[in-house]
């Protein structure tokens, strides 16, 4: 190491730990600012270990993630033989064989693991937890035994079942391109790492780290071999290894892995899928799979701090334009479409489908906090917060036991949280993030302190030249807009405060003209110091207070919480003539068990409707409601559409889907036109469907009354996927039998990007007591895209009716809608 860099190593090692992805070498103090490096963040947040809350809202959730998420990941990384896979690779690499038959199946197994030990390690930082300390240390020492002498750590993704000896030489990372996900694996295993040294001081896991980062360092770089990730996050577990340890190979190696990354002919190259398209400082707006994207962007913002490259800022600053003006939910989601889990077109924004994968809003949050401190400006904190109230808070559920992958804005009861998934990336990463939430309150700078979010608890912050400041924060945020400020310096003298004034505070829902509210708040934001009011003017979204403190000194801000009605720009087709509603943070959906009939999706709210707020400390952990009255609309048996007056109830959008399946909705209708009737009950509505063979849908979609716009939309449909070539059923039971002579059968294709195809051939039986036979078909039996294929047939009374089809040979099958009349 060069003489410089050994002086930057100093300053790394006793740096604090600001957020839980800043790391600090164990034993300094929490509030002990370090001397700024040559390049860093201009602003440094202050570390998760030095602010406390205590509030209502975020402390009962940081502690069910404790005592409940925390072990409960751990328990299904056992179930599912996650943890058995670093027993089985330390078989392999002492030439021993293995029987594990799960290895094949679970392709992010290893990296499961890391982001729970991770979360585990922020949780013994405040807690101590001696048999959670010793069950950390047993998977590290699973996982020590299945690296080899040099650094490679041999994992489930480079275990050959028929041949268990590991990859040499060039053959290791040689699918990284093509998404082997190696190097994603180890940017895990850097961050879980920085995490467990920081949180206990122990060297175990990080010294496993640190040999496999070397070995990269050894293999991969200028002058020697190219390689970039094909799922990206290594590059953020580099910059970690580097700030804990100074080594300024480990920061080469990340910028260098950015720089080399764009179609260079290898294979997986040039794809917009993995961000590959273009070289990165030629990439303009946030395409293809949405958590690589996040992660390569929060990359890019460290390597930007930390080299000085101006290059990579600007790249950074027009991605994250094109992101909020063009590719934003309302919820802070992003990633539209579940074909790649990726970013739709520019204002793609579709509801019911919805992909908006929670571990997209933990990197939504990650990007956003280190543009906040690389510029000092509040749009990038009204965004992150925007995501973490709403589109990622809803990856949880209250108790904590269940997780959503995708957070869509509309569901017809098709979606529920799982306690695991078989890729479980999301489970894991929501232990972290949720365990590192009160990291991102406050911030500092020189001698100025920032307020970024608002929730009760107590932070010490230490700012330049060495003051101490105690803040005690008092409110009821986000139900209560009030926030009160209690601040304590070990010594009078002056420094500032600055308090962000939320955008939605301030008539801007987000920082671009993606949405905006339809009325204007007439109350203004209070700002008081000592009880005396002072005016308010903003720079970069906040209020600054710089003055002479002393001990007792107390601000108050007063952010009026009306109900709001925010509309979308007229580009988002989806969201046209309808509303959502926000009452300060939070953005709120109306859900089937607050609304009469347990339906929602047929309501119609309109403009002139008022609305109020009201606090039920009861329902759902204690939250904030939204009731006023709608029009519900529905068919009558004539096909005419009846509208009925109804009270009308929303709750805030994280908390839905905490009582059972069933529908919800954010984007309102405004107007009757944009409005879906409930459908009159018809034969197939009232059936009783069962499908043959299994699948992962609900085949309740089959009989729905969801129109489809295309046989490929995914916003509800049946498939038998992964299984193809084979012939399957589905049987209607008639609540009463019924005489009927035709049917009408939308298939499902997703030709262009997907397995499933309209079948080869298919015919229909009717039930006749306990047998089933053919009916008599008066024509073809059709099987047309995007239209409905129509059979008559001779009249038959009949108690059920089949549909029989056979799969094409090398493809599935699958149905969106089918009626019988």
């Amino acid at each position: 190491m060069r003489p410089g860099m050994r002086a930057l190593a100093g300053v790394f090692v006793l740096a604090l730990c600001a957020a839980a992805w800043w790391p600090a070498a164990p034993g300094a103090s929490p509030a002990q600012p370090a001397d700024t490096p040559g390049h860093d963040y201009p602003v440094q947040p202050v570390p998760f270990t030095a602010v406390h809350l205590d509030d209502a809202f975020w402390a009962p959730r940081i502690e069910i993630n404790r005592t409940v998420s925390v072990p409960s990941a751990f328990e299904q990384c056992e179930l599912t033989g996650r943890v058995e896979n670093f027993i089985e690779a330390a078989k392999a690499l002492h030439g021993e064989a293995i029987a594990n038959p799960k290895l094949p199946g679970y392709p992010f197994d290893d990296t499961d693991v890391y982001k729970v030990i991770e979360g585990a390690s922020y949780t013994l930082s405040v807690h101590p937890d001696p048999k959670l300390d010793a069950y950390v240390d047993s998977l590290i020492a699973r996982i020590g035994a299945a690296q080899e002498p040099d650094g490679y750590l041999y994992t489930a993704r480079t275990i050959d079942p028929q041949h268990p000896h590991p990859w040499a030489g060039s053959q290791r990372w040689a699918l990284e391109k093509v998404d082997s996900h190696e190097l994603y694996d180890l940017g895990h295993l850097y961050e879980a790492a920085v995490a467990h040294y920081q949180a206990t001081g122990k060297r175990t896991l990080l010294d496993i780290a640190l040999e496999s980062a070397d070995l990269l360092t050894r293999t991969f770089g200028p002058g020697k071999r190219s390689i970039w990730p094909g799922h990206q996050n290594v590059e953020m577990g580099l910059v970690k290894l580097y700030r804990v340890t100074g080594r300024e190979q480990y920061l080469e190696l990340a910028k260098f892995m950015l720089d080399q990354r764009g179609p260079d002919g290898s294979p997986g190259s040039g794809r917009t899928y993995n961000q590959s398209q273009a070289k990165i400082l030629e990439q303009t707006e946030a395409v293809g799979h949405a958590v690589r994207a996040t992660y390569m962007y929060s990359g890019i913002a460290d390597v930007a701090a930390l080299t000085g490259d101006a290059a990579y800022v600007r790249t950074s600053d027009i991605i994250w334009e094109n992101l909020v003006s063009k590719k934003l939910y309302i919820t802070g989601g992003i990633g539209a479409t579940g074909r790649g889990e990726a970013f739709g077109a520019d204002y793609e924004l579709p509801n019911m489908t919805a992909y908006n994968e929670t571990c997209a809003a933990v990197g939504n949050d990650f990007w956003n906090e280190r543009l906040f401190l690389l510029h000092a400006d509040a749009k990038f904190v009204d965004v992150m917060e925007r995501t973490l109230y709403n589109g990622l808070l809803s990856g949880v559920s209250l108790d904590g036991k269940t997780f959503f992958y995708p957070n869509p804005l509309e569901s017809a009861g098709q979606h529920a949280r799982s306690p695991w998934f078989g890729v479980a990336c999301c489970p894991g990463n929501m232990t972290r993030f949720m365990a590192s939430v009160p990291g991102y309150v406050y911030a500092r700078r020189g001698t100025t302190i920032y307020v970024n979010l608002f929730a009760a608890g107590t932070a010490e912050i230490v700012l330049d030249g060495g003051r101490r400041v105690r803040l005690r924060q008092d409110t009821r945020y986000p139900w209560d807009g009030h926030v009160r400020l209690a601040v304590t310096p070990d010594r009078a003298g002056e420094f500032a405060i600055a308090l962000r004034i939320p955008g939605w505070a301030r008539n801007e829902p987000v920082p671009s003209d993606l949405y905006r509210f339809l009325d204007r708040v007439p109350d203004p934001v209070v700002l008081a110091v000592n009880g005396a009011r002072v005016p308010l003017t903003l720079d970069k979204g906040y209020a600054t207070l710089r003055r002479n403190w002393r001990a007792g000194d107390v601000v108050d801000l007063t952010l009026p919480m009306p109900v709001r009605r925010v509309v979308a720009n007229e580009h988002v087709a989806a969201d046209r003539r309808r509303v959502a509603l926000q009452r300060g943070p939070l953005v709120y959906a109306a859900e089937w068990p607050d609304n009469p009939g347990g339906r929602v999706r047929n309501l119609v709210l309109p403009d002139a409707s008022a609305l109020t707020a009201g606090f039920r400390p009861n329902l759902l952990g204690g939250v904030t409601v939204i009731t006023g009255r709608a029009f519900g609309l529905a068919y009558d048996a004539a096909g005419r559409v009846r509208k009925t007056a109804q009270p009308f109830t929303a709750i805030p959008y994280y908390a839905w889907a905490n009582r059972g399946r069933g529908e919800m909705l954010v984007w309102i209708p405004r107007v009757e036109a944009a409005a879906r009737p409930t459908p009159w009950p018809t034969i197939a509505m009232t059936s009783v469907v069962t499908v043959s063979g299994h699948s992962r849908r609900d085949p309740r979609r089959i009989n729905d009354g969801e129109e489809p716009a295309s046989s490929d939309d995914s916003a509800s449909y049946f498939d038998w996927w992964p299984v193809k070539g084979a012939s399957e059923r589905v049987e209607y039971a008639f609540r009463a039998p019924a005489r009927v002579s035709e049917v009408e059968v939308y298939w499902y294709d997703d030709t262009g990007d997907g397995e499933v195809r309209v079948p080869a051939s298919w015919r229909i039986l009717y039930r006749d007591g306990q047998a089933w036979k053919p009916v008599q078909a008066l024509g073809p039996y059709g099987v047309e895209r995007n239209r409905y294929n129509r059979v008559r047939f001779a009249p038959v009374t009949a108690s059920g009716l089949r549909l029989e089809l056979t799969m094409q040979p090398t493809w599935s099958a699958g149905l969106q809608e089918w009626k019988v009349k």
